[in-house]
């Protein structure tokens, strides 16, 4: 396979994600001309899907793709940070998501809603395990 037909197929999928958004984004219910941006995508639905929880593993599919894409591109050769592991860009990407998770869950369970404060930490937690883990 050539580095072109990998750009290109990554780049379709990019289009996709695109796509996807797009779509979500025209689920947003509108009431009285406003967009309600918590309102269910799916009234009646099982599940209570909202735009913010879509949006939330949309993110997530986008890092997967993007890491991907970037592990065929640019190879790494492992490091080494301060927990003292060799770790790659995907596992310092497993490793922020799951302690983001904490965190959002602990904002949640602590302080309650909204969980802007939680997301704010959350990012900087991720920055630092990318710079220093």
């Amino acid at each position: 396979m050539t580095a072109r037909s990998v750009s290109a197929g990554f780049a379709a999928a990019a289009l996709l994600m695109l796509g996807i958004l797009g779509w979500l984004v025209s689920l947003v219910p509108v009431d009285n001309g406003a967009h309600d941006w918590a309102g269910s995508l799916n009234p009646g639905g099982w599940m209570a899907w909202t735009f913010p929880t879509a949006l939330f593993f949309w993110v997530i599919a986008a890092l997967l793709l993007t890491f991907t894409w970037a592990a065929i591109r640019f190879p790494e050769t492992p490091r080494r940070g301060i927990l003292g592991i060799a770790t790659t860009r995907g596992d310092r990407l497993f490793v922020s998501l799951l302690g983001s998770a904490f965190i959002c869950l602990g904002w949640l369970g602590l302080i309650g809603t909204p969980a802007w404060g939680g997301l704010a930490i959350a990012l900087l937690y991720a920055a630092a395990v990318f710079r220093w883990v």
